[in-house]
């Protein structure tokens, strides 16, 4: 694909074919997202259909398995021959410029200047470096699809051949210009080089996504001998090896080891997280501190890492709305750039010379200056008959219009900014999420695990004596335990980095708490409601009473903790607010984002939340079932576009229903997958990040279509001639190449200046 037209012509033949229900092709990757109406769907016949219309095509291999030496040599391939190419036509260009010094006499080589010289130059220039171009143009123009190529190739053929006839036929009365196609396919091929290499840095944050995961890893055999392999040879089950320093290679569990993981590179959290036996690690991240033994859990595409890179890459396939009026443009931009590239030769073949004789003498004032020798010129420099004029301006509308801008324009900037935002732990689907995203006026939360971490952690400790203490007993005799409390106190004591004791017994009451034995302890322990320890004989200690108000005042669950009869105290435990949400949600406000939380929580902890965030009585609902915040997201949503923040099973339908779902990284699979945004890790303060990041995206989308729409109006009319009989202005054909090269790389470095902070 070579531009916008390509991009028209690939949809249409894929949306074609009957087992194609939808498609979405990227102009900057060459890729083509497409929904098929069956899993089995016949890929071969698709690839075919598009194979023989001019774009050979083959199915995308996974990054994550591709290897890596393969994609490298295809890379490499690609870029020397581009590079061959380019050295030979500048090489070709160069010649052409000594033979015109030559021909002026500024250089004493005098065979360099003969016009035999000049067509042989023309010659090897459209049969060597030229050649791709002009079959390309043929076979996309043959099959109804002209291109870039297209345009092109009628420009360098129709100035060739120009010439073939006035060097056959002097009495046509035009001069030879053979250094015209040497020229226009220098400064082609020189622009498609830079837009290449330009066009490359957009898409290498999957390629650093992808090199997250190593080529190799370390197996732990049943012997407990180690070797290594190849990390697309691991299977759900193998026990691996984990060096200090080592990428994690799939996600798995540590089965030994502490550690600290770095998880940056996935989802942008700036600290590192704890790794212990019974941690779940993702590919991709980084051991920082031990050796670690882990046991494999997912591979291939179903690890994390690869998920993500399926996510991105989905992004940038799929298209934001505003990229369409582009697309219809440039699918038929070709046909319209032909007919006003026909209209201009007729006219002033015909019509403009006889209205303006005067252009004829004057046509030498063009934007770009050539010595005229004799025959040989620049095209229509000092023509001397309306049949050389007219082909002078025709093949300058052929070139100079650039189709590329246009389907460079948005999707140059989609990639760019999906994978700047993977790289800080931000998925949007799409295209469309962007501009949604740009769009939004009102954000719905959940409470619990968005705006709250999700899991009970201890909020407070009253003790009669030592806090550590009782911190200890209360942990000690928890540890066998699986609820909920327990795991938060056993996470504080680690926290706290507390030693626990050994337990001789423990005895598990349900609804009311445990109770245990535990080593040179002589009273047992007992944890759990304040109820059943008082109905056990425990005996209230009325010093903390006044405490224990306070800590019932925020709504936490209570656990009481005794030895023998004696009441050691409370530790109160709640479901927290995430250590960013109220940066967050300053930032939504001060970007005018309108805000409200829908629960299915009880109602005094739903208006605690709301007050500490500043939310209004009239922002707010609990106790709502899935269906009920369904219908409160619908009456919202009549008053502008919203999107719902959640992380829960019973989020899943309103995310579906809203304008714009965004899921919380750590929430359910389910919520993930309903969402159009996905915030990696604990970071609520990525939100207002990400949304900012939409806005800047669709600034640099418009600006691309301002510049590429702008360029092509105001540069077409001028290469047909516009100025000419007014100020005896024209541009010749090299010039409009090079101005063609410089408006699709212009785009390209518009979009890689995108900064997402």
């Amino acid at each position: 694909m070579k531009c916008g037209g390509c991009v028209r012509s690939v949809e249409q033949i894929l949306l074609d074919q009957p087992q194609v229900k939808n498609a979405s092709v990227n102009l900057v990757s060459r890729t083509a997202w497409v929904d098929l109406e069956k899993d089995n769907s016949d890929i071969e016949s698709i690839l075919s259909s598009l194979s023989n219309r001019g774009f050979p095509s083959k199915i995308k291999p996974s990054k994550i398995t591709q290897p890596t030496s393969l994609e490298e040599e295809d890379i490499f391939r690609r870029w020397w021959q581009q590079w061959r190419q380019l050295v030979i036509a500048l090489f070709l260009l160069v010649l052409s410029v000594l033979g015109h010094l030559a021909e002026g006499g500024n250089l004493d080589l005098p065979i360099l200047g003969t016009l035999p010289f000049h067509a042989a130059l023309a010659t090897v220039a459209l049969i060597g470096p030229g050649k791709a171009i002009l079959q390309g143009g043929a076979k996309a123009a043959l099959s109804s699809s002209p291109n870039m190529d297209t345009l092109v190739g009628l420009g360098v053929s129709s100035a060739y051949l120009a010439s073939l006839i006035a060097l056959a036929w002097p009495q046509v009365g035009w001069p030879c210009f053979f250094n015209e196609p040497v020229m226009l396919l220098g400064f082609v091929l020189l622009g498609r080089f830079m837009e290449e290499r330009a066009r490359f840095r957009t898409g290498q944050a999957i390629k650093q996504l992808a090199e997250l995961q190593p080529d190799k890893a370390r197996l732990l055999n049943d012997n407990l001998q180690i070797r290594e392999i190849r990390v697309g040879a691991l299977q759900p089950g193998d026990k691996v090896q984990l060096l200090a320093g080592d990428r994690i290679p799939v996600d798995g569990v540590v089965l030994e080891g502490n550690s600290t993981i770095d998880i940056s590179s996935l989802t942008g959290e700036p600290m590192p997280i704890e790794a212990h036996p019974g941690t779940e690690i993702s590919s991709g991240s980084l051991n920082l501190e031990a050796n670690l033994i882990m046991e494999v859990k997912r591979i291939g595409s179903e690890t994390a890492l690869a998920r993500i890179i399926s996510l991105v890459e989905e992004a940038q396939a799929r298209k934001a709305p505003i990229q369409g009026l582009a697309d219809r443009v440039a699918g038929n931009f070709c046909y319209g750039v032909l007919l006003l590239a026909s209209t201009t030769f007729i006219f002033w073949w015909q019509i403009g010379t006889r209205i303006w004789p005067e252009v004829l003498n004057a046509s030498g004032q063009g934007l770009i200056h050539s010595h005229e020798h004799g025959l040989h010129s620049s095209l229509g420099v000092g023509a001397e008959t309306p049949l050389g004029l007219a082909l002078q301006l025709s093949i300058a509308v052929l070139v100079i219009a650039c189709p590329c801008a246009l389907g460079l324009a948005t999707p140059t900037v989609i990639t760019v900014a999906s994978g700047k935002a993977a790289r800080r732990g931000w998925l949007f689907r799409g295209g469309d999420v962007i501009e949604m995203a740009a769009s939004l006026n009102q954000i719905i939360f959940d409470k619990t695990g968005t705006l709250t971490i999700g899991r009970p952690l201890v909020s407070g400790l009253l003790a009669t004596n030592k806090p550590e203490r009782m911190l200890q007993l209360a942990a000690s005799v928890e540890q066998n335990s699986r609820h909920p409390l327990a795991h938060a106190i056993l996470q504080e004591s680690q926290r706290q980095k507390i030693n626990l004791l050994d337990t001789i017994s423990s005895q598990t009451f349900p609804g009311r708490g445990v109770k245990g034995v535990l080593k040179n302890i002589d009273d047992p322990i007992r944890v759990g409601t304040l109820e059943w320890l008082l109905s056990e004989g425990v005996i209230f200690n009325s010093k903390i009473e006044n405490g224990l108000n306070n800590l019932q005042e925020n709504n936490a669950s209570l656990v009481a903790i005794s030895e023998g009869t004696t009441l050691l105290g409370f530790i109160s435990i709640a479901d927290q607010l995430r250590q960013d949400v109220e940066i967050a949600i300053d930032r939504l406000r001060e970007q005018g984002i309108k805000l409200s939380i829908l629960s299915g929580d009880r109602r005094e902890p739903v208006e605690k939340i709301a007050k500490q965030l500043k939310f209004s009585d009239k922002e707010i609902g609990w106790q709502l079932l899935p269906e009920e915040k369904l219908q409160q997201l619908e009456l919202i949503q009549k008053s502008g576009k919203t999107a719902m923040v959640g992380d829960g099973i019973n989020d899943a339908p309103a995310l579906a229903a809203s304008d714009l779902g965004i899921a919380i990284g750590t929430g359910t699979q389910i919520a993930q997958d309903s969402a159009d945004l996905l915030l990696l890790g604990d970071r609520l303060e990525g939100l207002p990040e990400a949304l900012l990041l939409a806005r800047k995206t669709m600034n640099k989308v418009k600006q691309n279509l301002a510049w590429a729409f702008g360029y092509n109006l105001i540069a077409l009319p001028i290469a047909a001639g516009l100025l000419l009989p007014s100020y005896g202005l024209l541009l010749s054909p090299p010039i409009a190449a090079l101005l063609m090269a410089i408006s699709s790389i212009t785009v390209v470095i518009n979009a890689l200046s995108l900064n997402p902070s």
